[in-house]
């Protein structure tokens, strides 16, 4: 029988972005643990020149690596276009990249309530400026849902309707923030089509991971609960109440880590 080896994941992203590949991540590979690192000091990266989000990218993979993690996720397409190659050449672990739409619209589905009380935009925002957002409220959705066809033709036809606003301004992110909607995912990724990241979905990015780990034999023994932390270069406040929703999942632990502690590392 193979050792296991029950280091955690590195991920890391310039921002909220990266939250979403974590959750397909806690899903497909509940036995694993995961430290994802926001760089929320030195956002966006978008707009910055090449050299300079390869030599942050550098940084942060070199930390992560210091702190004993097995695998590296690059959850960011600014850092995974400008330093994927180098980390995988420089880094004696394994680092995978993910290749996400550029364009950072972000849409909201979810209850009256929850878009009424706009915390999803004002945490979006604390901790990217740069993503444009556009919450609907879906008020049949859970009344359908929970009725006696949630499959049927009248939930596809409220669910074209409210994505409709979302398709003509090109949204490529779309949160499902109402713990009802994976229940009727079929639809929504019907309608939404390849080409739009629903948070709830382990897709790719994941999948990728999880080979990774199987194919270099690191993986964490399968019977075992996984953990995850999270450490922000900006504000942890933030950074836990956005992770909280947009996981839809528990966050204790945010650590404030420097700038400057990343730069050493390097």
């Amino acid at each position: 029988m193979r050792a296991m080896d029950p280091r955690a994941v590195g991920v890391f992203d310039s921002g909220v972005g990266g939250l979403t590949v974590l959750h397909e991540c806690l899903v497909t590979m509940p036995n694993e643990d995961f430290v994802y690192l926001g760089d929320h000091a030195r956002l966006p990266y978008g707009p910055r020149p090449l050299e300079e989000i390869r030599r942050f990218a550098r940084e942060i993979g070199a930390y992560l690596e210091q702190q004993d993690v097995k695998l590296i996720l690059v959850a960011c397409n600014a850092a995974t276009s400008a330093a994927l190659q180098q980390l995988q050449e420089e880094l004696t672990v394994p680092v995978v990249g993910v290749i996400t739409p550029e364009n950072r619209r972000v849409g909201l589905l979810a209850t009256e309530a929850t878009v009424d009380a706009h915390r999803y935009a004002e945490l979006v925002h604390a901790l990217d400026a740069g993503i444009s957002f556009h919450p609907i409220a879906c008020p049949t959705l859970v009344p359908l849902i929970e009725g006696d066809d949630p499959y049927g033709e009248e939930t596809e036809r409220a669910v074209r309707e409210y994505a409709a606003p979302l398709q003509a301004v090109g949204v490529d992110t779309v949160i499902l923030g109402c713990t009802h909607y994976p229940l009727i995912r079929k639809i929504f990724e019907r309608v939404f089509g390849r080409d739009v990241t629903l948070v709830f979905s382990a897709e790719e990015t994941a999948r990728e991971v999880a080979e990774t780990l199987a194919r270099k034999g690191v993986e964490n023994e399968r019977r075992r609960d996984g953990a995850y932390r999270f450490l922000t270069t900006g504000d942890p406040a933030a950074f836990r109440e956005l992770g909280r929703r947009f996981l839809q999942l528990p966050v204790r632990d945010v650590e404030h880590i420097t700038v400057a502690t990343l730069e050493a590392a390097a």
